[in-house]
Parts: structure tokens; sequence; C-alpha cells
């Protein structure tokens, strides 16, 4: 079985199981994958590919989730 991989997600190290994409991620922070802008190394990952990016070790990650409100 393979070893966790390590990443930085809003500043904070964070580890996940090899083979995880993005949307997994992010599922597996409590927020919804069609409610997140992601950064991902720098550069901006369309909502559409969320669950295609596989991550890698060392991974940089900024996610916003948007709220409602009035």
């Amino acid at each position: 079985m393979a070893a966790d991989i390590s990443l930085t997600v809003n500043g904070e190290p964070r580890r996940i199981a090899p083979g995880s994409s993005i949307a997994d991620l992010v599922a597996d922070i409590g927020l919804d994958p069609t409610k997140v802008a992601v950064e991902h190394n720098g550069e901006i990952a369309p909502r559409s590919t969320l669950a295609d990016v596989q991550l890698s070790d060392g991974d940089v990650l900024e996610i916003v989730h948007f709220v409602g409100g009035g």
C-alpha cells in the first residue's frame, strides 16, 4: 500500500491517499465541489476538471468556497 501524499491546502499541510483528485480532496474537506474555486499550483483549475486532476506529492492548493447570504 502506497503512503499518503503531502499537500499544502490554504497554507496548511495535509495528507491524502495517492490517486486522489481535487474533487476527492474538496469532498474530504466537507465542501461541495460545485461551490468552490480552486487554484492548483498557481493556476485556476476549471470546476469541470476537478474530478480529472490527480493530485501529486508537494502540490499547493488554495480553495475558496462560496456561501449564500443576504
